[in-house]
């Protein structure tokens, strides 16, 4: 964040080594008021920015493309790509924002943005993420011990926001989501029987590679996926719960036999459905 034609209160952050390999870290956090028209430009950063516009209004650049954002607005940026943004001469903004990082931010970004989420949004409200901000900031400033667990609950809380602020994106059809919602609600109750995109395309009258791209789009998984997670969870239960054998569990849970069954959980819970048992 620049500082020139503005006044700022910012706290720079050092984390601890096992800050960095186990959590979300604060790197920069603060807030900016412009007096004059300004302009910050980064790149090649291994930083993620979240900025929220209390009033004004301004430009964010993002890979050469300028938006307009105001009051209200917010921003995720993947600070490695080239952005920068400007507070208006007319109505110079006032900012919250945070840089942070650790080993699972890109992973977070990639996520959100696979689910075709805005890097810059309008949220209902930014109360929520206001509280977040202020409370990294607080903590920081008094040198909380315990600061670098709850900077990383704020900053997960932010990311969580992110995600639910754009659950219901603007344009994005209620009727589509509203199908996809009946979707997994079918899955939900007949995961134990056969079903695949070709069934599930008759039974909802709609093309099975829409039905497959809206689903990842409104949910973040894959329809497969998420039929295989609600089966595995349903065998962890029998398996803990019940005496049925692997046979009975694993036609009792949809997989097609045995074996499969086997397969598919190691792969899951990285040991045999037995051994699962055992440690259960």
């Amino acid at each position: 964040m620049g500082t020139s034609k503005s006044s700022s209160n910012r706290i720079l952050a050092t984390p601890s080594a096992y800050a960095r390999k186990n959590y979300l870290y604060v790197q920069e956090v603060g807030t900016l008021l412009s007096v004059e028209p300004h302009i910050s430009k980064r790149q090649n950063l291994n930083s993620f920015l979240f900025m929220t516009v209390i009033s004004g209004s301004g430009t964010v650049t993002f890979d050469g493309t300028s938006f307009p954002i105001s009051e209200g607005g917010c921003a995720w940026i993947d600070c490695s790509r080239s952005y920068s943004h400007e507070s208006s001469a007319e109505d110079p903004w006032t900012l919250m924002w945070v840089h942070f990082y650790g080993n699972l931010a890109s992973s977070f970004y990639a996520a959100y943005i696979e689910q075709e989420n805005p890097f810059l949004f309008t949220p209902p409200t930014i109360v929520p993420f206001t509280d977040a901000l202020h409370t990294l900031y607080q903590v920081h400033e008094s040198k909380n011990p315990l600061l670098e667990i709850i900077s990383h609950k704020c900053l997960t809380d932010i990311i969580l926001l992110c995600f639910t602020s754009n659950c219901h994106k603007a344009g994005q059809d209620d009727t589509v989501l509203g199908k996809m919602q009946l979707v997994r609600k079918y899955i939900d109750e007949h995961y134990m029987e056969k079903i695949n995109l070709d069934i599930l395309s008759d039974t909802f009258y709609i093309s099975k590679y829409h039905l497959s791209r809206e689903y990842k789009r409104v949910f973040g998984v894959t329809l497969g996926n998420d039929l295989t997670a609600k089966r595995i969870s349903h065998a962890k239960s029998m398996l803990r719960f019940t005496s049925a054998s692997i046979e009975q569990i694993a036609i009792g849970c949809g997989f097609q036999n045995a074996g499969y069954f086997i397969k598919v959980f190691r792969k899951a819970e990285n040991m045999t459905p037995l051994e699962y048992r055992k440690k259960w």
